[in-house]
């Protein structure tokens, strides 16, 4: 197995970058960096739409959310692979297709993240700043999502150590990420496939052990200043909404 990391570890780096296409463990997190940050905002829209006292928004987002979550993360990713160029009339590249059928699948998994982010705010604040005279969107803003943010911040990383894991299943469409440099490497060694995979396995392990280490840290960060300085951070938001509302 050494001779495997000696001799292949830029593969399983970088891919063939930089004389080709970025892949392996950079591609892998890349892929994951970019699907939780376009996630989020369509995530956070949706958890409005779930909290929404207005029927006709809530409704249609529980059906999305169920929907998504009810299927395997394999259909979207075909149905990606298959749609995207009949409804643009060009071709689309594996990494497009995958990163298109993530942000679909984790922003249903981030929505639910969120609205029990947003229902755990104590009613009293709302109510607080709607005293002052804020709005439904400037409490929100102001008030209800900073807060609900920093709460479900550990739950935002446990969903992007899940988006790495779920990257593997790129190699049906030729994303070269970490999966698609170990099969590289096992085709080129043709003899060692128990090696081969139980490296990808540690490396899978490695990344994953040390995010799961900062999301405990950043839990552990949280809770402190949930019992010791929440009030504090809370009143914060308060003045900054009254300030704003008083130059409006």
């Amino acid at each position: 197995m050494i001779d495997i990391i000696r001799t292949y570890w830029q593969t399983l780096l970088v891919g063939q970058y930089p004389q080709g296409p970025l892949g392996g463990v950079a591609l892998t997190i890349l892929m994951a960096v970019v699907c939780i940050a376009v996630s989020l905002p369509l995530a956070l829209v949706l958890a409005l739409c779930r909290t929404s006292m207005y029927r006709l928004l809530r409704w249609p987002a529980f059906a999305v959310i169920q929907f998504v979550r009810g299927l395997p993360l394999i259909m979207f990713i075909f149905w990606a692979y298959f749609l995207l160029p009949a409804l643009i009339h060009l071709t689309v590249s594996g990494v497009t297709t995958l990163l298109c059928a993530l942000v679909v699948y984790q922003s249903a998994y981030l929505a639910e993240v969120l609205r029990s982010g947003i229902e755990a705010i104590p009613h009293g604040q709302i109510q607080a700043a709607r005293s002052l005279g804020l709005g439904y969107f400037r409490t929100m803003r102001f008030v209800v999502i900073p807060q609900a943010l920093f709460n479900v911040m550990p739950s935002i990383l446990s969903e992007f150590i899940s988006t790495i894991k779920e990257t593997s299943l790129g190699y049906v469409v030729g994303v070269q990420e970490l999966s698609f440099a170990a099969n590289q490497v096992n085709n080129m060694l043709m003899v060692k496939p128990v090696e081969v995979y139980t490296l990808l396995a540690g490396i899978y392990f490695v990344v994953c052990f040390c995010l799961t280490r900062a999301a405990r840290l950043v839990e552990r960060s949280v809770n402190q200043r949930r019992s010791g300085q929440g009030p504090v951070t809370t009143n914060r938001f308060i003045k900054l909404a009254s300030v704003q509302n008083d130059q409006a």
